[in-house]
């Protein structure tokens, strides 16, 4: 069995793509129409910041391709505290937002952890016990973003995998001490591309997008993959996908 592929961008509202990646006097209010059209998922990432009506998920839903798919960042308040295991109602508000409404748009949710978060197995089980495998009848897939080097251990592997959760596997040349682990502890591969530069058109030479898509293919093996350019030179992202997207075609 061989995964679909989805490739992407952070977010689609960012004042420097318009005119490079978004036409000249494109209108604002359409962007998110003509990112999904140029990409095939999108990472939401201000759900990590505040939530969202149930109105504004089905607006985005109504807006996008009948194959597009969305990746969404977990809130911060619910990654961002001491003790995981006490985060159960943030967790609850953040599920409880309306992102279901999305349905079959719905990808994987993908909690991120700053670096400063150690791995503790008891903790983290904790955490993981919180995470339900669906909502309202919408399947729910979970992604983990750790950047603490204490996570790159077999005990960690195992939890997650013993979950189903995916380990987010997170390429960042300005940040050589996070993890990059590449493990299938899930049925999905998640990847965040971070080194993207910006005195190269597509974000990467050709040499480095064959790499990225042989990689890409190597994951939809065991899989749905779910790969997004993310950071780095932010302005080059759309471009790097949908060169991406063009080698894989």
């Amino acid at each position: 069995m061989t995964g679909t592929i989805r490739v992407g961008i952070g977010g689609w509202t960012y004042e420097p793509w318009r005119g490079v990646f978004y036409p000249d006097k494109w209108s604002q209010k359409r962007e998110l129409e003509y990112a999904s059209r140029h990409t095939t998922s999108i990472e939401i990432n201000g759900t990590y910041y505040s939530g969202f009506k149930p109105e504004t998920w089905m607006k985005w839903r109504d807006e996008t391709p009948d194959d597009f798919v969305f990746a969404v960042k977990a809130s911060r308040f619910c990654t961002n505290r001491k003790v995981l295991a006490e985060g159960g109602e943030s967790v609850d508000r953040f599920l409880d937002q309306g992102l279901t409404a999305l349905g079959d748009k719905l990808g994987p949710i993908n909690w991120q952890f700053m670096a400063t978060k150690k791995f503790d197995p008891v903790d983290f089980e904790a955490f993981l016990k919180m995470l339900p495998k669906e909502k309202d009848g919408v399947r729910l897939r979970h992604a983990l973003e750790v950047r603490s080097p204490t996570f790159d251990t077999q005990q960690f592997y195992d939890l997650a995998a013993k979950y189903g959760a995916a380990i987010v596997y997170a390429e960042d040349d300005e940040a050589p001490e996070w993890p990059k682990i590449d493990l299938p502890t899930a049925d999905f591969t998640y990847a965040r591309l971070m080194s993207s530069k910006e005195d190269e058109p597509s974000g990467m030479t050709s040499a480095e997008l064959d790499g990225i898509a042989r990689k890409a293919r190597g994951w939809a093996k065991r899989g749905d993959v779910f790969a997004y350019f993310i950071a780095g030179a932010k302005v080059r992202n759309p471009a790097a996908a949908q060169a991406l997207i063009g080698k894989l075609a």
